[in-house]
């Protein structure tokens, strides 16, 4: 649990396509963990999933793994292991009550698997404090996405280190 004496940073990151959201998938992959959870937030073709999916698809590569990454809107969750590195991507989306969520076992993941859950404001009450967000939204070219990093555990402080380094063309 986060303590109150925490600080909450935010990093945002102006116009990037879908190009340059895989390549910083792939450049945040290494600090990823069994424990964290990754709180995918915004409007519909905002960007959630095609990150998620990238981010999937890099974990898995690094263990010679190809598979099809779909979205699990209508399944809620999908599963996938990289190595020993369990990844559950989920979408709420279409939930309404936490009992739903419960259901899922999502709640237990959340400190087994890396965990990528879109729509995490059906979580409520149960979104664990120590996620990272991120936060999807359009911007006027159609093409383009506004990406805003935001934490206040510590842990996530590598990606602070990473966005600030970042070259999101190669």
């Amino acid at each position: 649990m986060v303590g109150p004496h925490f600080q909450t940073w935010t990093h945002t990151l102006r116009n990037i396509d879908s190009v340059a959201s895989t390549n910083l998938a792939h450049k945040l992959k290494p600090g990823f963990n069994a424990g964290d959870v990754v709180l995918l937030s915004g409007p519909i073709g905002s960007g959630k999933s095609h990150f998620a999916r990238s981010l999937i698809l890099s974990l898995l590569a690094d263990h010679g793994q190809v598979e099809d990454i779909p979205s699990p809107t209508f399944t809620l969750v999908q599963t996938y292991l990289a190595g020993d590195l369990e990844i559950w991507h989920s979408d709420l989306y279409r939930l309404s009550l936490l009992d739903e969520v419960l259901e899922l076992g999502l709640l237990d993941a959340f400190t087994t698997a890396l965990c990528l859950v879109e729509w995490p404001d059906r979580l409520g009450s149960a979104a664990p404090d120590d996620g990272l967000k991120l936060e999807f939204l359009l911007a006027k070219d159609p093409e383009m996405r506004h990406l805003t990093f935001s934490a206040q555990d510590p842990k996530w402080n590598w990606v602070k280190g990473v966005l600030n380094k970042v070259n999101l063309c190669d």
